[in-house]
C-alpha cells in the first residue's frame, strides 16, 4: 500500500452531518470487497439505522455485533474494505462510528477515495453471506484491478477515540471539491467499526443528460441543497429532497407546532386557514433551470400535514446567496417569482402541480418552499430542464450551512 500521509486528528461534530449519507444502503451504497468479515460483515457499515447491541446474542463465530468486525489478525498486513457510493459527488466529511465496540474497535483508520467512471470500475464478484469468511485469492485478484492502494487520501491514518458505549462518533472534515464514486476504509490492524457515514452532496454530469428529458432539479443526488430554513424541530428540510420515496415521517421535513396559532381556527373565503405565521425552507437547485412540474408529497403525515403551501423562485449569484444566509434570507419580496400560488394540501398524499414557469419560462437558481401554519412534508420534487445559464461560481472551500441543531427554531 502507498505510504499514508502524516497522522491526522478527528474533528468535532460538524454541520456536514446534515447532508446526505452518500454510502448508505438506502441510497444504493454497496460493499464491493472486504479483507475479512469473520465476526460481522462489512455490509453493516452502510446500514441506514443506528447501531444496536444485543447483550446475550452470539453466532457460531462469536459475539453478535452490529457493525463490521474482523478476526484478531495473526498474519502480516491490516484489514480494509471498498464501498461503492450510492450517490456520487463531493464528500464533505466522515463519521466513523464505533458505538458498542468498546473492547474491539479498530485503533486507527484511514480513508481513501477515487472517481471511477464507466470502464474504470471493473465488475467485482458477488459477496453473498460473509460472516465467518475472509477474502479469497480470486477476490483479491479482482479488487487489485481497482488500484485502490494508490487512491487519494481524504483522511490520513488517525487514532480513533472511544466515547460513550452507545454513542461513539469520530468526525472528519474533508476539504476537497473533487467528485468521488468509491471509498476505501482502512483499519489498523484489525477490529470493529459500527458505521461509516460518508456525508456530502451529489454532483451530476449535466453534459451527459438528454435535453428533452426533465430532471429533478432540486434532488440532493443531483447536487441540490437546503441553504436556509425557519424550523426543523422533527426533521431537516434536506430530507425532502432525498433519494427515492420517504420511508417514514422521520424521512421528511417536520416543524414544531407554531405557538402563535389562534385559539380558535377559522378559514378564509378560499378554505385556507387564517393563521399569522408560516414555516419555510430555501433550496439551491442542483443546476439553474426552468421548473415545469412540482410534486409535494405528504405521505406518512396523516395528522400533521400542512394546511397549505406555496413555492417561489429567484436568481441569485453565489455572493448573493452568501449575503442572504447572513441576512437570514430577508430577501426583498420583488426578487421572488411565484412558481406555485397558495395551494391547499391533503394529508398522506402526493400532489402534482404544473409550475407557473410553463408560461413564463423563467430560469431560477433558488426556491423558497413555504408551508402554513406548520407540519410535515415527506418529499419535494421540482422537475424541469437545466439551463446553460450558470451564475454560481465553484467554491474553493466547502461552506458549512447548518449551524442549528434540530429542536431549535432558527433562520439561517
Amino acid at each position: 500500500m502507498a505510504d499514508s500521509p502524516r497522522e491526522g486528528k478527528p474533528a468535532r461534530s460538524l454541520d456536514f452531518t446534515r447532508l446526505v449519507d452518500m454510502a448508505s444502503e438506502s441510497v444504493g451504497g454497496e460493499i464491493l470487497f472486504a479483507t475479512d468479515d469473520f465476526f460481522a460483515p462489512a455490509e453493516n457499515l452502510i446500514k441506514s439505522k443506528s447501531p444496536s447491541f444485543r447483550e446475550d446474542e452470539y453466532t457460531e463465530f462469536g459475539k453478535w455485533m452490529d457493525g463490521w468486525e474482523t478476526r484478531r489478525k495473526r498474519i502480516p498486513g491490516h484489514d480494509w474494505c471498498i464501498i461503492k457510493l450510492g450517490i456520487q459527488g463531493i464528500i464533505r466529511g466522515f463519521d466513523v462510528d464505533i458505538s458498542y465496540f468498546m473492547g474491539d474497535y479498530a485503533p486507527r483508520i484511514s480513508i481513501q477515495a477515487a472517481n471511477l467512471e464507466g470502464d474504470k470500475a471493473p465488475e467485482m464478484p458477488q459477496r453473498g453471506v460473509r460472516t465467518g469468511a475472509a477474502a479469497t485469492p480470486a477476490e483479491f485478484e479482482a479488487v487489485a484491478k481497482l488500484g485502490s492502494n494508490d487512491w487519494n487520501y481524504l483522511v490520513p491514518m488517525t487514532e480513533l477515540k472511544p466515547g460513550k458505549p452507545a454513542s461513539s462518533h469520530n468526525y472528519f472534515l474533508v476539504d476537497s471539491q473533487q467528485r468521488w464514486t468509491h471509498v476505501r476504509l482502512n483499519i489498523f490492524p484489525d477490529g470493529g467499526i459500527a458505521r461509516l457515514r460518508v456525508y456530502g452532496c451529489g454532483q451530476k454530469d449535466w453534459t451527459a443528460t438528454d435535453p428533452k428529458e426533465p430532471f429533478d432539479l432540486v434532488a440532493i443526488a443531483h447536487g441540490g441543497a437546503c441553504v436556509g430554513f425557519s424550523n426543523a424541530h422533527f426533521g431537516h428540510p434536506n430530507n425532502m429532497i432525498g433519494v427515492g420515496k420517504a420511508r417514514s415521517m422521520a424521512d421528511g421535513w417536520e416543524t414544531a407546532r407554531r405557538p402563535d396559532r389562534p385559539p380558535v381556527l377559522e378559514n378564509d373565503e378560499n378554505g385556507s386557514l387564517l393563521v399569522p405565521g408560516c414555516e419555510w425552507a430555501v433550496f439551491r437547485l442542483a443546476h439553474p433551470g426552468v421548473i415545469t412540474q412540482i410534486e409535494i408529497d405528504t405521505t406518512y403525515f396523516k395528522g400533521n400535514s400542512p394546511d397549505s403551501c406555496k413555492l417561489d423562485g429567484c436568481i441569485l449569484t453565489t455572493q448573493e446567496e452568501e449575503d442572504m444566509i447572513k441576512q437570514k434570507w430577508e430577501l426583498p419580496g420583488h426578487k421572488w417569482k411565484p412558481l406555485l400560488p397558495v395551494t391547499k394540501l391533503s394529508a398522506d398524499k402526493s400532489h402534482l402541480f404544473d409550475s407557473l414557469t410553463l408560461e413564463l419560462q423563467d430560469v431560477i437558481t433558488h426556491v423558497r418552499f413555504t408551508i402554513a401554519p406548520d407540519g410535515g412534508v415527506s418529499r419535494l420534487r421540482l422537475n424541469g430542464f437545466p439551463s446553460s445559464l450558470c451564475l454560481l461560481r465553484p467554491r474553493e472551500k466547502p461552506m458549512m450551512r447548518f449551524s442549528v441543531k434540530a429542536g431549535f427554531r432558527a433562520n439561517l
